[in-house]
């Protein structure tokens, strides 16, 4: 039986629900502020999300839902500008603090910390806004606890190929057998699995209905003392909310 060494941490949706109030919000302020009359509503963001990130997912709507522009095309220019511009506008929402960590985030990874678990960060948002809702989040030290941010183009392939989980376990020195990830999505946990870790699941409003038959455990959050979460599927745990003995259970039942 393998040892709980490190737990890898998506963000986006994972860590805090960046997702809809924050980068859906960044994305129309910059097509709004290049006057543009593009607006993804969250129905329409929904489905892009299936699309792994945020220039591909423009692409994916120049071609299949602005069909005035063609389906095939080379707009990798304004594809850039339009991305820029949006992270520029996600990380002033940042600043604000108007986007929070999901329930349970906070005090996991203290938990973890405790327990001299090693924490890192397998993602397919850039590494500067991992680092900007870090420092909003939990404060500008937090961003120490992380061994590896594993973000954005370090790889070629982005989720849901296994690609980032293998340069994370690689700047680890882990194998994937001592690790457990946490994932929203379904490409998020064919990302992790495709690398061999057991993953834990904590849905939300955009995943709830994707495929997780491959999770060790699905939850509809981490919770609370106060605020039990609901597992969905999967293994049972022996709490009402996330621990790290929970994940540590998880762990040794997979391995």
């Amino acid at each position: 039986m393998k040892q709980l060494k490190a737990v890898i941490f998506d963000v986006d949706g994972t860590l805090a629900e960046t997702e809809r109030d924050g980068h859906r919000q960044a994305f129309n302020r910059a097509f709004a502020g290049a006057g543009l009359d593009w607006y993804w509503d969250e129905e329409i963001y929904g489905q892009l999300l299936a699309v792994s990130g945020g220039k591909e997912r423009i692409q994916y709507y120049l071609e299949n839902f602005h069909l005035q522009c063609g389906s095939a095309g080379n707009f990798s220019e304004i594809i850039d500008c339009l991305h820029a511009d949006k992270t520029r506008y996600y990380l002033e929402l940042l600043k604000t603090q108007i986007i929070e960590l999901r329930p349970g985030v906070k005090r996991l990874l203290g938990e973890l910390r405790e327990q001299e678990i090693r924490l890192a960060i397998a993602t397919t948002t850039t590494a500067e806004n991992v680092t900007a809702l870090i420092n909003a989040t939990l404060g500008e030290s937090a961003i120490s606890w992380f061994d590896c941010i594993a973000a954005g183009d370090m790889v070629s392939a982005k989720k849901p190929a296994p690609d980032i989980y293998h340069y994370c376990l690689q700047q680890l020195q882990l194998e994937a057998k001592d690790c457990l990830a946490i994932e929203d999505s379904a490409n998020g946990l064919l990302a992790s699995v495709g690398a061999g870790v057991t993953t834990l699941v904590t849905v939300n409003a955009y995943t709830v209905e994707e495929n997780f038959t491959q999770a060790i455990c699905v939850v509809d959050q981490l919770g609370e003392p106060d605020a039990p979460c609901q597992v969905i599927d999967g293994s049972p745990i022996k709490t009402s909310y996330i621990t790290a003995q929970s994940l540590q259970d998880l762990h040794a039942q997979a391995n």
